[in-house]
């Protein structure tokens, strides 16, 4: 009898793991859709990237890996970070992030404007964010994925160690170098004005 049982209850616990999975993927989508669009920069990648990254969580559910997961945070963060950084190395989906022409950006710029006095400011905020996206594409992977997860996750050292399956010595190397490569790239946003 126990035999038979064994199928039935294996089963039963698949299908368990699997309704939770979907109230616990709704929790983390959104942290783990922004960590994407950091390392990306491109909002359908990410969402696409995002969508990926718990593809594949899903279909580890009633495999060995899964039953050794001890933190799903942690787990799905790392699926997302490999993702991102396979969808980097193969540029298959580079061609998607073209400008339009100049003079059809200048065009579009000019009927935009706008008589709401934070619009200087929200110009400032769109010009430092796309200063801080080409600083970002100057950063090797590695260096990009770290400094991600520490200063948009919030992430300490040893828990960006634990996700990328690095040593702390190489999670500080990583930093250190995006940090002087940033400082270096955005150097002229921080200086004192006087």
């Amino acid at each position: 009898m126990g035999v038979m049982a064994d199928p039935i209850v294996a089963e039963h616990v698949r299908v368990t793991a699997l309704q939770e999975f979907g109230s616990w993927m709704q929790s983390e989508q959104r942290r783990v859709y922004l960590l994407c669009y950091r390392l990306l920069r491109d909002d359908d990648e990410a969402s696409s990237a995002a969508q990926d990254a718990f593809f594949k969580a899903y279909k580890a559910i009633g495999k060995t890996e899964f039953e050794a997961v001890d933190d799903a945070a942690r787990w799905i963060t790392r699926i997302a970070v490999n993702t991102c950084l396979d969808r980097i190395r193969s540029k298959r989906w580079q061609f998607w992030r073209k400008r339009p022409p100049k003079a059809t950006e200048e065009s579009i710029l000019s009927m935009a404007s706008s008589e709401d006095p934070d619009a200087l400011d929200r110009v400032c905020g769109l010009e430092i964010e796309r200063r801080l996206a080409a600083a970002m594409e100057s950063l090797s992977l590695r260096q990009r994925a770290v400094f991600t997860l520490r200063h948009y996750e919030d992430k300490s050292l040893d828990e960006i160690a634990r996700t990328l399956n690095l040593d702390i010595g190489s999670v500080k190397s990583h930093l250190a170098r995006a940090l002087v490569k940033m400082r270096v790239e955005l150097k002229d946003l921080y200086r004192k004005r006087t």
